[in-house]
Formats: structure tokens, C-alpha cells, sequence
């Protein structure tokens, strides 16, 4: 190298390791927002990271607060991590990663600015409303829905799905597998059940379908009692379904290979009224069956059955969460021993609480969608009442319905109550007041709600209509049922459209939409 390639190199080597000493005397004094090493913490200085772990402690309101105090801490204050735990822990976005989105405080505001509007127009009855349209000739037998996926059955035996969470996306509609049966023809459907990925219909012939919702229209599988099936249960988080008829409860769900199986069966001394599958049981399901005085855990794993309680009153309801189960059980008027609520635990198998002793029997308990420690009845009194599981104590008694309450569930602010004489209730429980009511001529059997919709039933008793009656619409009107699916998302909707209906090749299907505000009083049809 020469003399002058060697003082070039040395010149440049020079500005170099100035510049580099420049900037990290810069860095020193003046460190970067977000490379920070050591907070001002008081009298003391804390790794960034340690600071981080105590503010993760902190509400939105304080981490408001903590923001005005300095430069420093207003970085820490809107740090994606913590602001990205806000959203998980007030249930915003749950099935999303830190790294899907570049603001967390904003998506965090944003979600707050929803709720808030979806709380206010729930309370002022603002937001649209359809009727599901019904299929002529037929009366409608039983109502299940899930995550704004609605399934019925008819007596004429069909079965039909909407899909009310899009508006461009038409949900099947379920065929029977014997392509020959004529229209009208086919059993009367008893129940319905519904998920994500599976609708189920069981018949009164005692024969029961299985779809598919993503694959078609017609059953993956089919499977035949040789009695009358007295109930249903299909579970919310995999492919399970249990069946009871006469004595034996049925568990079928597929194998490895996708083909349908019995995975267990269990036979009980009485007939068994209700029958849950219980959630989150991995691979092996479970299931809780109430058979008169009898209440049975049935293992699949080992086709096991356990007895959790005997010969007491009778069972009148039944909801199961993931380690408890509560069911309702009458009075024994006799010795003056009211109707009770008994929660046990399906892990330990024995009693945690006696709630409730009152005149009238229980006819519905909520569970599984109650906010933690806290669980919802209906009571045949017209009564609803919120039980604190903690101090087993009632924390509220509402007087909602004339009749019996047949449907009910809450969330952390409000109650939907549904009784026998039709009517649908709205309260508001924290003030204890009623924010609406709709009416409809038939008792109310299904109610589901989430944020923004709401899901309602009407299900009349009588399912036998006289021929005279078919010839008149206002008479067949108020024999068939009625369907309700409301939507209070209105900045999301464009008024005059219709929700999405199944249709058939031969039954074009219509829906009609109103404004909550015209369609919500009563509507005595």
C-alpha cells in the first residue's frame, strides 16, 4: 500500500471512530424512547423491564395518570405490552397476537367506543330487527343457536339454519338422507342443536341427523333408537353428541379417520329428562344426565357413571360449566321444604352449595354464560334471580314474568328474561330496571345473546294443527312460532337489507327487517 492509500485510510478511520464516539456520547445523555435501560422511579432508577412488570398492575385510568408524570414514564405508560394486556383482560380482540396490530392503545379505545355504543342502543332499543321466516304448513318444534347461527325444526320435519352474523353468506339447508321422502312426510322433528362446525335434529321416530355445516347439506351420519328420543345434547367446543332413549344414553363422535362412532353407552334405571356434555374434557368427553331423582356423570373414557345425587326430589333444570354442574330441584310441601338450586363439583363429585328455598319450582338455570361467581334462574313464581356462588346467597330478585320464567340469561351488566306468556324481558340489573319488553304469542324457549345480537324463540306448545287452521294465515300465524334475530351494531348494517336466509329449491324464503323502535312494543299477533 502506498503512502498515500495509507493516509486516506487512516483519515477515514478517524471519522469514523469519531462519529461512532459522538454517537454514543449522544446515546448517553439523550437515550432512545424505546431502548430506555434505567427509569427514574421515584428516588431510584429500575430496569426498563422491571418498570414494565409494575405497571402491568395498573387500570387504563392509571396508566393515564402515570403518563402525565414525565417524558420517561409516558413511555412506559403506553408501552403495546401493557396496553395489549388491557384488551386481553377486558375481552377485546381474545384471539389476537401483540403483533397484529401497531397500536394497541388504539385498538384499546376503539373497542371501549363499540362497547359503549352497543351498550346504549341495547338500553334505548335502537338497532334493527327480523322475523326468520317460517315454513308454510308447518309449526315450529325447536329453536338452538350459536355465535348468531340459528337452527329449527318443524313438524313437517325439516330443518332449517341462518346464518344472521353476515349478509353475504346463505347457511345451508338440511336435507334428510332419503332423497325419496316426499315434502311434509317425515317425522316430526322433537329437538335441534347446533355449533360451530355441526348441526344436529333428532326425530320422533327416534332416528337422528348429523350435518356437516362445512362439507353440505346432507347428513355425515345417521343414527336409529329404538324409541323415542326424550333428549339432546351437543358440546360447544368439538364433536360430540349424546342421546338418551328409554333407558340407554349414547355418546357418538368421530374417530381419527372421520368415521362416526359410539364412543360410549351407559344405561340408567329411569328415563332421563335432561342431558348435558360438559366442556374443556380433552379427548375423552363427559356428560351429565338427570333421570327423575337420579343425577348421573357419565365417563366415556371408561364408560363409567358416577352418582352425584339420589333420591331426593326431582330434578326440574340442569346447566353444567366446565367444573360444576346446578340443577334445580322440587319441594317437598309436605314438610314445608321449598324448591331448591344444588351445585356440585364434577371434580370432587359432591355438593358445594344449597341455593334458594322457595314456594315454586325452578325451571331454568344459567351456568355456563353467567359472569364468574355469579348464576341466573327462572322460577315457575315469574321470578328471576341472581345467586352469588360465593356467600350462596340470592343478590337479586326481580319480579319479570305473569307466568312461569322458561328462558333466562345474563352478562356482567343485564338480564334477558323469556316467559311462558310470551313476553321477552330486558333489565338492566345494576339499577334494577326494565329497559324493554317484546310480546309474542307463544312461550319463549330459546334466548341467546352476545354484545351486539340477540337471539329469540317463541315455541308453542301445541304442535297439531286442525285443517281449517292451514287455510287461514292470521290463524296460522298464531299456531307456527316466531324467530326474532336482533342486530344493535346499527353503524355495521345497511337499513333495508335483509339478513341471509337458507333457502330450498322449491321455497323461496324472505325476511322482513324493521326498525327496533317500531318493532320492539307489544306486537299481539
Amino acid at each position: 500500500m502506498d503512502d498515500c492509500s495509507l493516509d486516506e485510510f487512516r483519515r477515514r478511520w478517524q471519522e469514523e471512530l469519531a462519529q461512532a464516539q459522538n454517537c454514543k456520547l449522544t446515546s448517553f445523555f439523550f437515550p432512545p424512547q424505546n431502548e430506555m435501560n434505567d427509569v427514574p422511579f421515584f428516588d431510584i432508577q429500575l430496569p426498563y423491564e422491571l418498570a414494565i412488570n409494575i405497571f402491568q398492575y395498573l387500570d387504563r385510568k392509571e396508566l393515564g395518570r402515570c403518563a402525565q408524570v414525565s417524558k420517561t414514564w409516558k413511555v412506559i405508560a403506553e408501552d403495546e405490552v401493557l396496553w395489549f394486556r388491557l384488551c386481553q383482560q377486558e375481552g377485546h380482540l381474545p384471539d389476537s397476537s401483540i403483533s397484529d396490530y401497531s397500536c394497541w392503545k388504539l385498538i384499546f379505545q376503539e373497542c371501549r367506543a363499540k362497547e359503549h355504543m352497543l351498550r346504549t342502543n341495547w338500553k334505548n332499543r335502537k338497532g334493527a330487527v327480523s322475523e326468520l321466516e317460517h315454513i308454510p304448513d308447518a309449526v315450529l318444534c325447536d329453536v338452538h343457536s350459536h355465535d348468531g347461527v340459528v337452527i329449527a325444526g318443524y313438524t313437517s320435519g325439516d330443518v332449517r339454519v341462518w346464518d344472521t352474523r353476515t349478509w353475504d353468506y346463505v347457511a345451508p339447508f338440511l336435507e334428510s338422507e332419503d332423497e325419496e321422502d316426499e315434502p311434509g312426510m317425515q317425522p316430526n322433528v322433537s329437538f335441534v342443536r347446533i355449533n360451530s362446525s355441526l348441526a344436529v335434529a333428532a326425530y320422533e321416530d327416534g332416528f337422528l341427523n348429523i350435518w356437516d355445516l362445512r362439507t353440505g347439506k346432507y347428513p355425515v351420519h345417521r343414527f336409529e333408537h329404538d324409541a323415542r328420543i326424550q333428549a339432546l345434547a351437543l358440546s360447544q367446543d368439538d364433536a360430540t353428541v349424546a342421546t338418551a332413549s328409554a333407558f340407554d344414553v349414547v355418546m357418538l363422535s368421530p374417530s381419527e379417520e372421520g368415521y362416526w362412532q359410539i364412543a360410549a353407552e351407559f344405561e340408567v334405571p329411569k328415563l332421563v329428562q335432561y342431558l348435558e356434555i360438559v366442556p374443556e374434557t380433552g379427548r375423552y368427553p363427559v356428560a351429565v344426565a338427570a333421570a327423575g331423582d337420579l343425577m348421573y356423570l357419565l365417563k366415556a373414557e371408561d364408560s363409567a357413571r358416577t352418582l352425584l345425587y339420589a333420591h331426593g326430589p326431582p330434578v326440574t333444570c340442569l346447566d353444567v360449566s366446565a367444573n360444576q354442574v346446578a340443577f334445580g330441584v322440587q319441594g317437598l310441601g309436605w314438610v314445608y321444604e321449598g324448591s331448591k338450586i344444588l351445585v356440585y363439583s364434577l371434580e370432587a363429585g359432591r355438593r358445594l352449595l344449597k341455593l334458594g328455598n322457595v314456594l315454586r319450582d325452578f325451571t331454568c338455570v344459567n351456568l355456563s354464560d353467567s359472569p364468574p361467581n355469579l348464576m341466573v334462574s327462572g322460577n315457575m313464581d315469574g321470578r328471576v334471580r341472581i345467586h352469588d356462588l360465593r356467600s350462596g346467597n340470592i343478590a337479586l330478585s326481580l319480579s319479570a314474568h305473569q307466568l312461569g320464567v322458561s328462558a333466562v340469561q345474563m352478562d356482567d351488566w343485564k338480564i334477558v328474561s323469556g316467559g311462558e306468556e310470551g313476553l321477552v324481558s330486558v333489565w338492566d340489573y345494576r339499577t334494577n330496571q326494565k329497559l324493554w319488553e317484546v310480546y309474542s304469542g307463544h312461550p319463549v324457549q330459546h334466548i341467546s345473546f352476545s354484545s351486539h345480537s340477540l337471539i329469540t324463540a317463541n315455541v308453542p306448545y301445541q304442535t297439531v294443527m286442525r285443517k281449517a287452521d292451514l287455510d287461514s294465515f292470521t290463524t296460522h300465524r298464531r299456531h307456527r312460532g316466531l324467530i326474532r334475530a336482533y342486530e344493535f351494531a346499527v353503524d355495521q348494517l345497511a337499513f333495508q337489507s335483509p339478513l341471509p336466509v337458507c333457502r330450498s329449491s322449491c321455497d323461496a324464503m324472505a325476511t322482513h327487517y324493521y326498525d327496533l323502535a317500531l318493532a320492539f312494543p307489544y306486537n299481539h299477533v
